[in-house]
């Protein structure tokens, strides 16, 4: 990284400093007063949403968490991405310790966070920021030390996220392919916003320091190999991978290889801007009967292969502010009024692909409008499922090898999953 920070602050709600480490020398606490009053006069200003500050030479980057600012402040060239990052990677750790960053868990354990704040940072410069590994040598009462250790391997070596020494009788991974869908409908029923993001979720519980390789279907591997895919090959997009994976093994043969960290973490996230279809549509029609009663004809259809069923189906209807007296009937499923939502709440268990269900519901209208009363509301229709052992990119695991010194076997579990994420269809117009 070009450049270090000079200083790190945790700031309460009013600007005032709670905690204040000093790596460089060149900075006071003025600085980070300066920097409050600095970001009071920006209030208003869309421009305050900047995370980076640039005054008089010194350049401040800051997150906020709950009530307690986290700031570095440097007069070096430096990388500001890199430095909030770290920001962010300090809200974990400090999260793991105290369960929540608040200005009274910091008040309550700022000689453990002094501990923390000067292993995770050296003369400016981010060291380690595994929550594991940092509580391995830095107790607090739930993590109570019993007799005086030096600190772990993984401190002194180069895989700083994992411990050596670790045994399991039966060595399992666990990896969770899931897509989340964004899907946006306009009130003409065009898709205005279709992409889908997604994550490799592994769970690793291995002895010893084993080495992993993962394949995917990848388009540019297989072209690369000069291999056609059995099914369909994908398009990898803004890939970020976990501190684990060895970029340049990744650049040079597209081939995923890492020691993993012990217990749960993200290895991989992903997107791809292809255009998906909706998975399950909805379409609703409004009734109005002199402004006293309204009723409402929903229909959902699953638009995925019948094969795949969809578990845990939501979908929230928007309804008048002031509609009471709901009689509801459906096909499948249950619906419920939540008036604290404005909504009616259909909810479906399983939903087969290629069926279509209906609901009809009818509502009563006390208040009394105008018939030229303006314009109508328009609210979006909200849908929440899963669909298990489905993915909308097509991606599949080819392999996943567990490669260890002594030679144990190790069971890799793969499981795909795909979630509805901002899935909104603005078609109801009340």
């Amino acid at each position: 990284m070009a450049g270090a920070a000079s200083a790190l602050f945790l700031l309460d709600i009013k600007g005032r400093i709670l905690i204040w480490r000093d790596y460089r020398g060149d900075i006071t606490a003025a600085q980070a007063e300066r920097f409050f009053s600095k970001l009071l006069e920006k209030e208003g200003d869309p421009e305050t949403k900047d995370p980076v500050i640039y005054e008089d030479g010194i350049t401040y980057m800051f997150i906020q968490h709950n009530n307690v600012y986290l700031l570095t402040a440097s007069r070096q060239n430096c990388n500001a991405a890199s430095l909030l990052l770290f920001l962010h990677r300090v809200v974990d750790v400090f999260k793991h310790y105290f369960e929540e960053l608040e200005e009274e868990s910091l008040r309550d354990n700022f000689v453990v966070v002094y501990e923390l704040l000067d292993e995770m940072m050296d003369f400016g410069y981010p060291q380690y920021t595994e929550a594991k590994i940092l509580s391995e040598f830095i107790k607090t009462d739930a993590y109570r030390m019993e007799v005086v250790q030096r600190p772990p391997m993984a401190v002194t070596n180069a895989v700083s996220w994992r411990s050596e020494g670790i045994h399991y009788k039966k060595n399992e991974v666990f990896l969770d392919v899931v897509e989340s869908v964004n899907i946006l409908v306009n009130s003409n029923g065009q898709i205005i916003r279709s992409d889908v993001v997604g994550a490799l979720k592994m769970r690793t519980y291995l002895s010893g320091m084993p080495e992993c390789k993962l394949g995917l279907n990848d388009r540019v591997l297989l072209e690369a190999q000069g291999r056609a895919a059995k099914g369909k090959a994908i398009d990898l997009e803004d890939i970020k991978f976990h501190q684990c994976v060895r970029l340049t093994r990744f650049e040079n043969d597209r081939t995923i290889s890492f020691i993993p960290p012990d217990g749960s973490f993200d290895l991989m996230n992903y997107r791809l801007s292809t255009q998906a279809k909706p998975l399950i549509w909805v379409d609703a029609q409004v009734e109005r009967h002199s402004r006293s009663r309204i009723e409402i004809v929903v229909k959902a259809k699953s638009q995925f292969k019948d094969r795949s069923t969809a578990t845990n189906v939501e979908i929230q209807l928007p309804v008048p502010s002031d509609a009471t007296n709901p009689n509801v009937l459906t096909s499948i499923g249950s619906a419920a009024y939540a008036p604290e939502s404005d909504a009616l709440v259909w909810k479906i268990k399983s939903f087969p692909g290629g069926k279509e269900y209906i609901l009809g519901a009818e509502f009563r209208l006390p208040s009394i409008t105008a018939e030229d009363s303006g314009p109508e509301r328009k609210a979006p229709i909200r849908v929440k499922f899963e669909i298990p052992s489905f993915t909308v990119s097509g991606i599949q695991v080819r392999y996943l090898k567990i490669i260890e010194k002594s030679g144990y076997q190790a069971l890799p579990w793969v499981r795909y999953i795909t979630v509805a994420g901002e899935y909104e269809l603005r078609l109801i117009a009340l």
